[in-house]
């Protein structure tokens, strides 16, 4: 399978440190699958519990498919394959990929970042500096996987990749000769271990806010999924290429005194580097600069000041840039000028502060700000880019944290002068359910609907609607979806780009040739 040399089931297996069935058969895996359907013959079959799905209910199926080993935690007898019982099947998952493609991140220096808002930012930024400073770079992020010329989809609404395909995509950056890799991790594949076995060598944080607390419950449990990466660091072998295990923690943010008090007590081994403006920090900027183009500064470290330039815009990048500037420098050694121009190579980020210019009198951009801090920061970068008014367009997930619904339109009621409430993959929920709690947090921050801010359900004619009330300076945003390729209703992925979209609604506000808006099932207004 994917074109690599087979292993031997007896001793691949082995890598678990799990009781063995009797005599294993020398038969050759040819892959590691948790998902039936796609079994091969030779393939060993992962059954995992959890979320609305029980993969033991799948095996007679891998079996059929050509499977010659299952591993689960139930209680099995009398399958004509080998059954291994663990008492953790995504870490079985994630030690078996591993091992099948022969422990890719043992031959890489593997950096890891992680945080709320700002990591496939942070994440580019990296991998420009270590180009800059000479490094076969590769990156895995939420946007896509870069391995030398190659680009690869990562898929929609994907967050950190199943094991088997990081494993795979860290295997395929060893053959073509890479020596680094970046590794964007969320706090979903850390606690499922989908980065378990990538023996991070760097660990980098951006924040730790308020999200996805529908899946962890609490702050405390979402944090300390966080966290993960950097007691990881503790685990790492030592690597030919050397081991840094530095921690590099945003001393503005509320997660550090938690983090570096976690490090200190249990892995006082793993060395902390601090970054951001609070007295004391490792690294820290000064004079600071603002333009319409970019962004200038003064990077101070301990025995270095040095100047960075850079066409990202806000406040919050200049936390991303002294995050990936630590990373490079303190965390790898690299020069500080040529982090510098590892930081001025980088022209954006799609669907990030990502203008939409067809000329006209107005600013339009679109980012993936879907969450209450991120939405709170690009509104500020708004408000500075324009003395104009600012117009916001964005809605909130349906089966996903509740609290965020009336915490964002309370911010885009407090920061935005006209907000515009829509669809933002409702799934099976109600959207006008949803949009009737974002209506309630606006309207508990004296937003007047009709006046200051309106709902409108089908994202395209919101887009448009917003676009038709800016007038010279003025800024929209359309927040939210970002880079993101699709928009779910019902069960549903519908084809969707807000770029898309805010070019097609500005084409036809500006009586110009563009794209035709993307259909969405919420009117007609999109077809």
């Amino acid at each position: 399978m994917d074109g690599y040399p087979s292993v031997i089931l007896s001793e691949i297996l082995k890598t678990l440190p799990d009781l063995l069935p009797g005599p294993l058969p020398d038969a050759t895996v040819t892959g590691v699958c948790l998902d039936s359907r796609q079994v091969q013959p030779g393939c060993i079959f992962i059954a995992l519990e959890g979320g609305n799905t029980d993969g033991h209910r799948f095996i007679s199926d891998a079996i059929r498919r050509g499977s010659i080993a299952v591993v689960g935690t139930q209680p099995l007898q009398d399958l004509p394959i080998p059954y291994v019982r663990v008492d953790d099947s995504r870490q079985a998952l994630a030690q078996l990929s591993a091992a099948f493609y022969g422990f890719p991140a043992r031959s890489l220096t593997v950096i890891g970042v992680t945080g709320t808002d700002g990591k496939t930012t942070t994440a580019n930024l990296i991998f420009q500096i270590l180009l800059a400073a000479g490094f076969r770079t590769g990156m895995i992020s939420t946007v896509n996987a870069v391995i030398g010329d190659q680009v690869l989809d990562t898929g929609f609404h994907v967050t950190t990749p199943e094991a088997p395909d990081v494993q795979r995509y860290l295997a395929q950056m060893v053959a073509a000769g890479l020596t680094h890799v970046i590794l964007e991790t969320t706090s979903h594949g850390l606690e499922q271990q989908r980065v378990a076995g990538c023996e991070f060598d760097v660990a980098v944080v951006t924040n730790i806010n308020h999200e996805h607390l529908d899946y962890h419950g609490t702050y405390e449990a979402y944090r300390a999924a966080k966290a993960r990466l950097f007691t990881g660091l503790g685990e790492t072998r030592v690597k030919p290429s050397g081991n840094p295990r530095t921690a590099v923690l945003n001393r503005d943010d509320r997660s550090y005194e938690y983090l570096a008090g976690l490090l200190t007590k249990d892995f006082p081994q793993i060395r902390q580097v601090t970054y951001g403006l609070a007295a004391g920090v490792t690294v820290s900027a000064g004079a600071v600069d603002y333009s319409p183009a970019g962004m200038s500064f003064m990077a101070v470290g301990p025995d270095y000041s040095v100047p960075v330039e850079t066409q990202l815009l806000g406040a919050f990048n200049i936390s991303n840039i002294l995050a990936a500037f630590s990373a490079g420098v303190e965390g790898l050694g690299i020069d500080p000028l040529a982090a510098c121009q590892g930081i001025a190579a980088l022209s954006g980020i799609p669907g990030r502060m990502e203008r939409i210019d067809l000329g006209q009198d107005f600013t339009a951009m679109v980012d993936f700000a879907h969450t209450p801090n991120a939405l709170r920061r690009v509104l500020e970068a708004a408000r500075q880019l324009t003395r104009g008014r600012v117009i916001c367009v964005f809605g909130s997930a349906g089966l996903r944290d509740r609290a965020k619904r009336r915490m964002m339109a309370e911010i885009s009621a407090e920061l935005a002068d006209l907000s515009i409430l829509t669809a933002e993959d409702p799934r099976t929920e109600s959207l006008d359910d949803i949009l009737a709690e974002m209506a309630a947090g606006a309207i508990s921050r004296q937003g007047i609907e009709g006046k200051t801010f309106w709902r409108i359900p089908d994202r395209g004619a919101a887009i448009r609607f917003a676009l038709e009330l800016a007038g010279p300076g003025d800024v929209v945003m359309a927040c939210g979806k970002g880079h993101e390729q699709s928009m779910c209703f019902g069960e549903t992925e519908y084809s969707w780009d807000d770029r898309v979209a805010m070019r097609a609604a500005l084409s036809d506000t500006l009586g110009l040739s563009g794209p035709r808006m993307p259909y969405l099932p919420t009117g007609q207004q999109s077809e």
